[in-house]
């Protein structure tokens, strides 16, 4: 069985530590041209293959890929969860994230990858636990992460050689501090018996502006380096995303807060009062900013804050995958849990839309890229569907 059924309240607390310093979140060169027909001769805006591109963190990199939902079968395929099963008891996680495995893990069912004929080439230039400054070209404050080049650099590369049609960006959630946030409210319930939601919120509240100012930033750099191309702001669209809350709210979780089963079982330590708070008030506070930026930047906002709602680790709507209950997008859950004993992949992992939420996401990101460039939508799931019963409603 997975490390959460043995876990000690000592020895829950000291794993959990590792949240913060594991590039968690809330997860080259170009070599990551991801999709084939990637073509090599320069091309000017108009030729060459048409690309889609995601920028950004590890919400739109593809962290987590490697899950079809939870299971507590901690041996062999892990009753179908693990993609990077290979036989017996060995794994490699290269078969869903290639080079790019232990980093900023590049999942190949990554939003852009699972978004459909959207352009002849996907590119995914997102890394797990990338901030602002990592998209930020060099010569403008941009900083190189996990041995790469600011991404607005590797941007402009993609620029000169394809027709980018589409630039997905998900950013400001590591500059917020995602991971501290998670790390603290899950040592609240684990170890201090005490609230996160009232000191996290001060935090964020005191944040958030700068984040947002980096936030638009971003999608200015994106713009510098588009007309340095000789692209015009009319020749392509930049749509710029919210994040999903990957817990329920309390009233939905499946497993009372009144024992371990929240830690031991489920893999989501949080307490309901701070479920709530992440739900409904973080998660949307985040959105709203978000979709004020894109509103002032004059580009696209999807807005994905109830994308997993009723598929959130521990929530009611969902389940563990088990030998009776076959991993499945219509009845396993879409986010992957907090294993704290990284008995099953690594823990940046963590709170991430798995395998089965990017196949949601990348279809949310067709859905909305089919609508007028200057639109903003939220998506949201259909009950006991799989993702193609995702579908859009106008933005909150």
């Amino acid at each position: 069985m997975i490390g959460f059924r043995t876990v000690s309240k000592d020895r829950a607390g000291s794993r959990v530590r590792r949240l913060a310093g594991a590039g968690m979140v809330l997860p080259l060169a170009v070599g990551a041209l991801m999709a084939a027909g990637a073509g090599t001769s320069a091309a000017s805006p108009g030729t060459g293959p048409t690309a889609v591109v995601s920028m950004g963190d590890s919400y739109i990199s593809g962290e987590a890929g490697r899950w079809k939902g939870n299971s507590l079968t901690n041996t062999g395929n892990r009753t179908g969860t693990d993609r990077g099963w290979v036989s017996g008891s060995s794994y490699d996680p290269g078969k869903v994230y290639g080079t790019t495995a232990g980093g900023c893990h590049r999942s190949d069912s990554a939003e852009v990858r699972s978004a459909g004929p959207i352009a002849d080439v996907a590119v995914n230039l997102a890394c797990s636990g990338a901030t602002s400054q990592n998209v930020f070209r060099a010569s403008n404050g941009g900083v190189a992460f996990k041995g790469e080049a600011p991404q607005a650099d590797q941007l402009a590369a993609v620029a000169a050689s394809h027709d980018v049609k589409v630039i997905a960006l998900s950013i400001g959630g590591n500059d917020l501090g995602f991971a501290d946030i998670i790390k603290d409210c899950a040592y609240d319930f684990i170890i201090w018996n005490s609230y996160c939601h009232d000191d996290q919120q001060y935090g964020v509240d005191q944040k958030i502006d700068a984040v947002m100012g980096a936030v638009g930033k971003s999608v200015d750099e994106i713009r510098a380096v588009m007309r340095g191309a000789g692209y015009a702001d009319s020749s392509y669209r930049i749509v710029l995303q919210s994040y999903p809350s990957p817990i329920p709210r309390g009233a939905e979780n499946r497993y009372t807060q009144s024992d371990w089963s929240r830690l031991n079982t489920g893999g989501c330590p949080f307490w309901n009062r701070d479920s709530d708070w992440a739900r409904d008030s973080l998660v949307p506070q985040i959105a709203n900013r978000i979709k004020g930026v894109a509103a002032a930047k004059g580009v696209q906002f999807l807005d994905l804050r109830d994308m997993l709602q009723g598929r959130e680790v521990c929530a009611k709507a969902s389940k563990h995958v088990t030998a009776s209950a076959p991993a499945s997008a219509k009845t396993s859950e879409w986010a992957r849990w907090i294993d704290n004993n990284e008995s099953q992949g690594l823990i940046q992992e963590s709170m991430h839309p798995n395998y089965f939420g990017q196949l949601a996401a990348g279809r949310c990101l067709a859905l909305v890229v089919a609508q007028p460039a200057a639109s903003g939508f939220g998506c949201k799931n259909t009950a006991g569907a799989d993702q193609t019963g995702t579908f859009l409603t106008p933005a909150p």
